[in-house]
């Protein structure tokens, strides 16, 4: 028969499928494969309908590689093509026999039942990324004749029918195009290629896709003494994530987790869910019980893999898992996915949109059930991931707060303990209006700081914050539960009595003239120096006033682009009760300058910030010392 020619715009489209619509050359054979699948679907599902007997155990893709003649060859015996239908589906870009098999089905009721995945007429083609001649046999369930078609790509193609009536189902033969220097076409004629590809994409495709592989027997002495053909099934046809959560064992999740993931070790927790609705999918998401040594860079790549009917499609799939779960390993299949042509994007996201939030409530649930009931445990994945909760809780302005405010844990100041802020909140007085918090380099030094000593005196819980997005996140919820956030080294802080205050206020009036001198020595570092309400033992703190506080300009002078401009305004505060201020009092008036730049350096020390004349402050303190001698 004479070779026929693709209308003018089906060439175009052979030429953007060819060159332009799948981004790897190698999902060529999941197209094929998928298509195969989808023959051996509608044999079965026709046999529902029709007067046709099926054996579905039989149903099969069988994958032939002859590395000779260059061809690589998939066979299926499923439906098979009419030559109308090959005319139909072949030779013409872009028309779906599976969707209008699908649409057409004579029981409108089992329409949803038909798990068929082509429904775009296009994958066939793509074959011609690899294959310089793709010939085609096949034999319809429904009539006599075979079928044979053969085409080379834009030039056309041909049909004609066969005087050798072929098996019920279809081969398709690829003639495997010669090496280039930028593309190697003939890994795809090495069987371990072929394996690698269908494990990838095909491995949960639900008919067995098989293949021969050659077998070799050795002797004591190493040599071979037989050498046979072996078929090998190269998919394992029915995904854990579809079976039955009581038909599997704690071990099958950390098998498949290790292999499917690369890790050595096995999963924190295991979170295998589903859901059927306006949307259906299942999902199979692990957290792992240790951080990937790349997690905090660019390196890693964070998402989910995203399968539609057991279709590998997506790796990596970041629209389906909140930035603040990126340490989530797992995978999505949905049947409901609207896939465009090349299926390796969705064209809306709706359908994304709708299981990413599925998915993020029935994670924050795991892990709060985790927190309530097995607290240890959850303190192991709080030292792996905690830093990343807190990083999404302060990411777009706290965008992601009520989805992570429960999760979040702090060192608390009554054993040193982690606390989450409901336990902290459940604990608190009835006339405690604000959660105390401060910030400091360790938890030692934060219990170490002269505020935290009154503070806890006074009865009062504090958080020990010691990581440099600590604040940060505060200061994006700013409330939980109604109650605010208080720093005890920032502004105001009452809670002394109404005797407590006169007595302050008392002390302040009397040594005015002394706190006017300091402030004065000190106009350049301090916007005021006063006594403190906050102070029990110690002499001396520093304090910030409302807006920017002394750890946040700690964490703003550490950033790259930092040009230590954002300063917090500090505050000198003094023991009222402690000998000092006696002593400063009796000090002669040349000497206060010298003085309050001391108490002001110690105060910087305690606060962990860097003294800005180490010379002078070590002259200073030798003088001191000098004139105590004397």
């Amino acid at each position: 028969m004479a070779k026929k020619q693709y209308k003018a715009e089906t060439k175009r489209l052979l030429d953007l499928v060819i060159h332009s619509i799948y981004t790897h050359k190698e999902i060529f054979l999941r197209e094929l494969i998928s298509n195969a699948s989808d023959a051996l679907d509608k044999a079965y599902y026709t046999s529902l309908n029709e007067d046709l007997t099926i054996d579905r155990t039989k149903l099969q893709i069988r994958i032939e590689l002859d590395p000779v003649l260059r061809t690589l060859t998939i066979i299926d015996n499923g439906i098979g093509m009419t030559k109308d239908e090959v005319e139909d589906n072949l030779g013409v870009i872009a028309k779906s026999g599976s969707y209008n098999f699908k649409k057409n089905l004579e029981n409108v009721d089992k329409q949803e039942e038909v798990d068929i995945i082509g429904q775009f007429g296009v994958g066939f083609y793509s074959a011609f990324m690899v294959a310089e001649k793709v010939e085609v046999y096949t034999q319809s369930i429904r009539e006599s004749e075979s079928v044979y078609f053969e085409s080379t790509g834009e030039d056309g193609y041909r049909i004609e029918t066969l005087e050798e009536k072929l098996p019920v189902g279809t081969k398709i033969v690829l003639h495997i195009k010669k090496d280039e220097e930028e593309e190697k076409y003939s890994e795809y004629l090495e069987s371990y290629t072929i394996k690698r590809l269908v494990k990838k994409y095909s491995d949960y495709i639900r008919y067995p896709i098989v293949m021969d592989e050659e077998v070799k027997d050795y002797d004591d002495k190493g040599e071979v003494k037989e050498t046979r053909i072996e078929t090998k099934t190269l998919n394992s046809m029915v995904p854990l994530w579809k079976r039955s959560k009581s038909d599997i064992k704690e071990e099958d999740y950390q098998t498949f987790y290790q292999s499917k993931f690369n890790d050595f070790q096995n999963p924190q927790k295991v979170i295998h869910t589903n859901l059927e609705g306006s949307i259906s999918f299942d999902a199979l998401l692990f957290i792992p019980s240790h951080v990937p040594y790349n997690f905090y860079s660019s390196e890693y790549q964070a998402g989910l893999q995203l399968y539609s009917r057991g279709v590998f499609i997506l790796d990596n799939a970041k629209e389906l898992i909140p930035d603040a779960f990126r340490f989530v390993k797992g995978l999505v299949d949905s049947p409901d996915l609207s896939l465009n042509i090349s299926r390796e994007m969705l064209q809306h996201d709706r359908q994304l949109k709708a299981i990413a939030s599925r998915l993020e409530k029935k994670i924050k649930s795991e892990l709060l059930g985790m927190l309530k009931t097995d607290r240890e445990n959850y303190e192991t994945f709080w030292k792996n991931f905690g830093l990343q909760i807190k990083y999404g809780t302060y990411a777009n302005f706290g965008a992601n707060r009520e989805l992570l405010e429960d999760l979040l844990l702090f060192t608390s100041s009554r054993d040193k303990k982690l606390v989450s802020l409901e336990e902290y909140v459940s604990r608190m007085s009835e006339d405690q209006k604000e959660i105390y918090y401060v910030s400091g380099e360790t938890i030692d030094k934060c219990d170490k700081l002269p505020q935290a000593e009154w503070v806890k005196e006074k009865g009062f819980e504090i958080l020990y914050l010691v990581d440099d997005v600590d604040e940060f996140v505060l200061s994006v919820l700013h409330t939980y539960k109604e109650k605010t956030f208080k720093a005890i080294n920032q502004g105001d802080l009452d809670l002394s009595s109404d005797e407590e205050k006169e007595a302050l206020k008392s002390k302040a009036e009397e040594k005015k003239d002394l706190l006017t001198s300091l402030k004065e020595a000190l106009k350049d570092q301090v916007v005021d120096v006063r006594l403190s309400s906050r102070l029990k033992s110690h002499p001396v703190c520093l304090v910030a006033d409302e807006g920017i506080s002394l750890e946040m300009e700690k964490v703003l002078a550490q950033m790259p682009d930092a040009n230590n401009q954002v300063k917090a305004k500090r505050i000198l505060e003094l023991n009222s009760d402690h000998p000092l201020i006696d002593a400063l009092s009796k000090v002669d008036s040349d000497k206060v300058s010298s003085y309050a730049k001391l108490l002001y350096n110690q105060a910087l020390l305690i606060e962990g910030f860097t003294i800005e004349d180490p010379i002078e402050f070590s002259n200073s303190m030798a003088q001191l010392m000098i004139d105590a001698s004397k």
